[in-house]
């Protein structure tokens, strides 16, 4: 997922509207012209060279080249949006908000929503309403909205929006200092055998052949830590699975997913660092997305230090396949004691 944050906010996103946007780490080191393209998906890549050529595309206000590295931080100008997909829908259009997210907790400080996996926490240059521009869409009296952090496209459960700019400068000031509790259910391939295992090995992005950020472990990088700990195992399952409980001590890009796959556990339905051929028996199966649920997330509140726990129940899609685990476990011992 790419990590952009709108800077400036158009009450009425539509394609006649500029929008600025922050590149975050998923940027950093690609090309502008592969960032676009896939920012602006549907979007035809001649129209993309073609904005590039014609100098609407700025770089912190400068006019570049397709060749340009981006960095974090920089600032993207990204033209109205004229052109057609290529499909036979005709004109390039903007969804719906849509159906928001179900709402956990909320006050005069935060909301914590319950994001659905399949939808992003953000749109791309106002082609598609993510969970913000949708909570925006449907409050449009709020003076201030907010992310505070983001999930993966992929990734369910507990989001934090701030409604007001001290509620978001204290939580990240938490989050910074480590003390935000997340805590992650995910299911893996293999017999994990230990109760509690801390895991920390240092992580660095790269830019894959395609132009894909990706991550991975490297002695260079900056430092992750998960704490891993066994909630549940099917060891009779072909092949052997784990839930696991994940509890972020850092917050690196794709943490949980990498440090998995290096310690030779991968996370089911991962389609980026998993194992692919048994994702592609777990869709047959039923599971049909990466199996990564942000359960809990506890901290203080921002304005009145108040301990604040939230929890989002197990995605009814995930609970579903747990579901049948679990049936296959008991038909095993029917058999076994029969």
């Amino acid at each position: 997922m790419l990590q952009v944050r709108i800077i400036r906010h158009m009450n009425d996103l539509s394609k006649d509207a500029v929008n600025w946007l922050a590149v975050g780490e998923d940027g950093a080191g690609q090309r502008v012209d592969n960032y676009l393209a896939k920012v602006l998906k549907g979007v035809p890549k001649s129209h993309v060279y073609r904005i590039l050529r014609s100098g609407e595309v700025r770089v912190n206000r400068r006019r570049v080249g397709p060749d340009t590295r981006l960095k974090v931080g920089d600032q993207l100008r990204i033209p109205p949006i004229r052109a057609s997909a290529p499909s036979r829908s005709g004109p390039l259009a903007i969804p719906a908000p849509g159906v928001l997210p179900p709402v956990l907790f909320e006050d005069d400080a935060l909301i914590a929503l319950d994001k659905p996996a399949g939808l992003a926490v953000h749109g791309g240059s106002g082609i598609a309403f993510g969970v913000i521009e949708r909570m925006r869409r449907a409050r449009p009296a709020a003076p201030f909205l907010e992310l505070v952090h983001r999930l993966d496209r992929d990734t369910s459960g507990v989001l934090l929006i701030a409604k007001k700019r001290l509620a978001l400068v204290g939580l990240h000031a938490q989050l910074r200092d480590g003390a935000i509790d997340k805590r992650y259910s995910v299911l893996v391939k293999g017999k994990w055998r230990d109760a509690l295992r801390k895991v920390e090995l240092p992580l660095t992005s790269f830019v894959a052949a395609g132009g894909e950020r990706r991550v991975r472990v490297d002695p260079a990088g900056r430092l992750a830590r998960t704490v891993f700990r066994r909630l549940d195992g099917w060891p009779d399952a072909d092949p052997p699975l784990s839930l696991l409980d994940a509890e972020l001590d850092t917050g690196r890009t794709h943490q949980i997913r990498v440090h998995l796959t290096h310690l030779g556990f991968p996370l089911a339905g991962d389609d980026k660092y998993g194992d692919f051929a048994w994702n592609k028996v777990l869709a047959r199966q039923g599971l049909k997305r990466m199996f990564l649920h942000a359960r809990r997330i506890a901290f203080a509140h921002p304005l009145n230090g108040t301990e604040l726990v939230i929890e989002a129940p197990l995605a009814p899609d995930l609970a579903a396949f747990i579901a049948r685990l679990d049936a296959s476990r008991s038909d095993l011992h029917d058999v076994a004691a029969g």
